[in-house]
């Protein structure tokens, strides 16, 4: 058997940069050149980043990606590339170019457009027609496909298969959630087994807003084993020989390193995920012109967390602690802010919350008069710190993470203008149960308590008025987290929840708060989405809503 030698190029688009997107593509195109391949497959709309919303409406942003994909074309030798772009031909398309000797040798239009979920190519794209097309690359007969095309049985790749294709190669900007990589393996596996073909999955890698693309890149041969894999959330040139007929054309391949057919290993579960954020928040800061960012910490588990994210995705010196303890702050919350902020080695400072305090509440007083302390007061302790890490932020070019979890805002237990006043909100799809798993995660991989063992031991607490706790307000977690997570991922009704034993008292006022709760999300700033339902892209609901699903 011959081999045909296709370079997978798991590459980091920034959505809209074009032209530094087309340089990159242009540099792995070059070392798949150089390393003797005779393709080099990039991810789905590589040119453009993905996905490019609202800016294929600008008939200048399509005609600079069709520009740069007729510069990628022009600047193509031997190595064919298949590079995702976006096209316009009676309409926009999510296209795949096809160049090879300076020319621009095939266009393929995607078929299959994805309108579920964080998908909504629908609204942009026209599907690609006609007949299959099949390309000839070093006289292997090559079939391209573009990411949905793969998930449909019948669909385009078994086309491709019946009209000769030998091996398929398929573009991917698919966003990472927890289990997507066994998902798109036993999808791939499905159409290896429907086609008997080859298929070389490009994915894209990097983070985006609220979406993270694993990279994950990898090649499946005709019996369904994986034959080579790139390593997950990190750019990587994957090079992999696909074994096909005996061809003249594939006798004599140059010899390259070792790298040939890696396999990279897989990470478990927690540092899947813990990766997942990392890279998020780097991107996310990065992409959008920042160098640092600007936390509150508190002593508690949550901004814990997210100091540790913050560290390990920017680095020591880009990550700075703002302690604004208030009249109601135990004095181990300061002690073990402090000391998370020396365990992780970063800048940080304390501004007492008490003067601003006092002075609310003295020009509140003629307004409450009469009227008992309640959480209008409460409430104005946040509100200070959200004002003052936006003063840091405007003075010193900070962004400004934000620090509450999925449990949180769901049932609503933050303040607007307070502790959601941010830019990115790291784990905002992590349960408050989560948040404890990754802290103790973090700390293993640390081998020893870099997040202190006394912020994962005491009760959580908001610290708004004196001995206040989570409980007083909110079921347990281990009781809140998993009837949370059957109403908001899982959409069951109240009805449905009581059927599944929750007594109806917890559930009708657990889930009120939930639905309640719509409009403070709607202005919670974005953040990392790990889970295939995470609030935003994926859960929409009305905020003046009135079906509870009851009895």
């Amino acid at each position: 058997m011959a081999k045909l030698r296709v370079a997978l190029c798991q590459i980091n688009s920034v959505v809209g940069d074009i032209a530094a997107n087309t340089e990159r593509i242009l540099d792995a195109l070059a070392a798949a050149e150089e390393a003797g391949c005779h393709a080099a497959v990039f991810p789905e709309l590589a040119v453009t980043g993905y996905p490019p919303e609202d800016l294929v409406l600008k008939r200048r942003f399509v005609e600079d990606s069709r520009k740069a994909i007729e510069h990628i074309a022009a600047r193509s030798r031997s190595c064919t590339a298949v590079v995702g772009y976006v096209d316009y031909a009676d309409g926009c398309r999510n296209a795949a170019g096809i160049a090879a000797d300076g020319q621009l040798v095939g266009v393929y239009h995607k078929r299959e457009l994805p309108n579920y979920g964080v998908f909504d190519e629908r609204r942009y794209f026209r599907p690609g027609t006609g007949e299959p097309a099949l390309h000839n690359i070093a006289g292997v007969a090559v079939g391209v496909s573009i990411c949905e095309d793969a998930w449909m049985a019948g669909g385009p790749m078994s086309k491709l298969a019946a009209a000769g294709a030998e091996v398929i190669v398929n573009l991917n900007a698919s966003p990472y959630h927890l289990g997507k990589m066994d998902q798109r393996r036993d999808v791939l596996g499905r159409r290896v087994a429907e086609t008997g073909c080859p298929i070389v999955y490009a994915n894209l890698v990097g983070g985006q807003d609220e979406l993270v693309f694993d990279g994950a890149s990898l090649v499946i041969g005709p019996d369904g084993r994986v034959i080579a894999q790139a390593p997950c959330f990190r750019e990587h040139l994957l090079i992999a020989e696909v074994e096909v007929a005996d061809r003249p054309e594939l006798s004599s391949l140059p010899a390259i390193s070792e790298g040939t057919n890696a396999v990279h290993p897989g990470l478990d579960e927690l540092d899947e995920q813990y990766e997942a954020l990392v890279m998020a928040t780097r991107d996310y800061v990065h992409k959008n012109g920042f160098t640092d960012v600007g936390i509150g910490v508190s002593g508690g588990i949550d901004s814990s967390l997210v100091a540790a994210i913050a560290t390990d995705a920017l680095g020591v010196d880009h990550v700075h602690g703002v302690l604004m303890p208030s009249r109601y702050s135990s004095d181990h919350s300061v002690a073990d802010a402090e000391a998370l902020c020396r365990n992780l080695g970063i800048d940080h400072r304390i501004i007492p919350v008490e003067p601003g305090h006092q002075a609310f509440l003295e020009m509140l007083a003629p307004s409450f008069e009469g009227l008992d302390p309640d959480l209008a007061e409460e409430n104005v302790q946040s509100r200070i710190r959200g004002t003052l890490l936006m003063a840091l932020s405007n003075k010193f070019g900070w962004l400004i993470l934000t620090t509450g979890n999925k449990s949180e805002s769901a049932v609503g237990y933050s303040t607007l203008y307070g502790d959601t006043a941010g830019a990115y909100a790291v784990i905002k799809d992590l349960w408050k149960l989560q948040v404890y798993a990754f802290a103790r995660h973090r700390n293993q991989r640390a081998g020893h308590d870099l997040i202190p063992e006394n912020v994962l031991a005491k009760p959580p607490s908001a610290e708004l008025r004196p001995d206040q706790r989570d409980d007083q307000s909110l079921p347990p977690y281990e009781v809140l987290d998993p009837l949370l997570e059957a109403y908001v991922e899982s959409d069951l009704t109240p009805a449905d929840l009581c059927s599944q034993g929750y007594a109806p008292e917890l559930v009708n006022r657990i889930t009120g708060l939930v639905d309640r709760s719509e409009y403070k999300r709607r202005q919670n700033p974005p953040g990392v989405r790990i889970t295939a339902k995470a609030f935003g892209r994926d859960r929409r609901l009305p905020i003046t809503n009135r079906y509870r699903g009851g009895d």
